[in-house]
C-alpha cells in the first residue's frame, strides 16, 4: 500500500471497535498495520487484525480513523488532538457529515489533514465482501485524500463518490432517512407474514434486516443529526397522511378522489365507442 509517501505501509489507528470498526479492521489489516483503541478492550489484545493499544498510541498513527458514534465525536476529537503529529490524516466514518465536519475543523490542530467519509454499507450488507460497495468522501482539509481514494478504488474495489458534507446530507436524508424510518415502523408491526409473500415484500423484509441490528446511535444520528432529515421525514408523513385520507374518502364513496378503474380507462388506439361499451358492460 503506497497511498502515502513512505517505503513501509502506514500504521492506521482506529478509535472505536464496534460492529463497523471491526468490519473495517478485517479488510484493512490485509494491507496496513493496525492499532485500535476501544475502552472495552485490554491493551495487547488482537481483534480482527488490529492490535489494541492506548488512545495516545492510536492518535500517533499516520492515519487515524474515528469509528465512534456521532454524539461522542466531539469528546473523542478533544482527547486525541494533543497527540496528533503534523501531517496526520484524520477521518471519520459517520452517517452524517455537516455536523461532524464542523467538529473536526474546529477541534483538530491546523497541522492535521481531515477527511470525512461515509461507507454506504455495513456489517449486514457487506457480509459477503465490500468490493463494489459505495463510499462517500468529503475532503475537508489537505490533499492526502486523493491517495486514499485511489487505494479505496484500486485495492479495496470500492465505488468512491467525492462530494461535500452538505450535498451528502441532503441526499442521505432521503436515502438513509426513509430506509431506516420505514424499517423501524415495520419492525414495530411484527410479526409480519412469512408464508404467502410476494417478491417485492421479500425484498422489503431483506432491507429491514440490513438495518435491524444497527446500534440505536446510528438511527438517531441519521434522523436527528442530519440537518435535512426532519424536512424529509415530515414530507413523508404528510404525503402518507394525504394518501390515507384519500383512501378513506374513496372507501366512503367520495367522488373524484381517484380516476376511473383501470379496466374502463381507454388505451392507445381504443375507440370512443369501445370505451363506452366497456363502461356499459360494467354498469349494473
Amino acid at each position: 500500500m503506497d497511498f502515502l509517501d513512505n517505503n513501509a505501509p502506514p500504521t492506521v489507528g482506529i478509535v472505536g471497535l464496534g460492529a463497523f470498526g471491526r468490519l473495517m479492521a478485517r479488510h484493512l489489516s490485509r494491507h496496513v498495520s493496525l492499532l485500535a483503541y476501544d475502552p472495552s478492550l485490554p491493551e495487547g489484545d488482537v481483534i480482527d487484525g488490529a492490535l489494541a493499544a492506548s488512545l495516545e498510541a492510536v492518535a500517533r498513527c499516520r492515519i487515524v480513523v474515528l469509528a465512534t458514534p456521532v454524539n461522542r465525536l466531539a469528546a473523542v476529537v478533544a482527547a486525541i488532538a494533543p497527540h496528533l503529529r503534523p501531517g496526520v490524516l484524520v477521518a471519520d466514518v459517520g452517517s452524517v457529515k455537516v455536523g461532524p465536519a464542523a467538529i473536526l475543523r474546529d477541534g483538530l490542530p491546523a497541522h492535521v489533514e481531515i477527511l470525512g467519509t461515509h461507507p454506504l454499507f455495513g456489517p449486514q450488507s457487506a457480509r459477503d465482501g465490500i468490493r463494489g460497495h459505495k463510499i462517500a468522501l468529503c475532503p475537508i482539509r489537505g490533499r492526502q485524500w486523493r491517495r486514499v481514494a485511489a487505494f479505496l478504488r484500486g485495492t479495496l474495489g470500492l465505488d468512491v463518490i467525492v462530494t461535500t458534507p452538505e450535498a451528502h446530507d441532503r441526499e442521505a436524508a432521503t436515502v438513509q432517512g426513509l430506509t431506516h424510518l420505514i424499517a423501524k415502523v415495520l419492525v414495530r408491526m411484527e410479526p409480519l407474514p412469512t408464508r404467502m409473500t410476494t417478491a417485492s415484500f421479500d425484498m422489503l423484509c431483506r432491507a429491514v434486516e440490513m438495518v435491524r441490528h444497527d446500534a440505536p446511535e446510528v438511527f438517531l444520528a441519521i434522523e436527528q443529526a442530519n440537518p435535512y432529515a426532519p424536512d424529509v421525514r415530515r414530507r413523508f408523513f404528510r404525503l402518507a397522511a394525504e394518501l390515507d385520507a384519500e383512501l378513506d374518502g374513496a372507501h366512503h364513496g367520495s367522488a373524484g378522489t381517484f380516476p376511473s378503474p383501470a379496466w374502463t380507462e381507454t388505451t392507445p388506439g381504443m375507440s370512443a365507442s369501445r370505451a363506452a361499451s366497456l363502461e356499459t358492460e360494467r354498469a349494473p
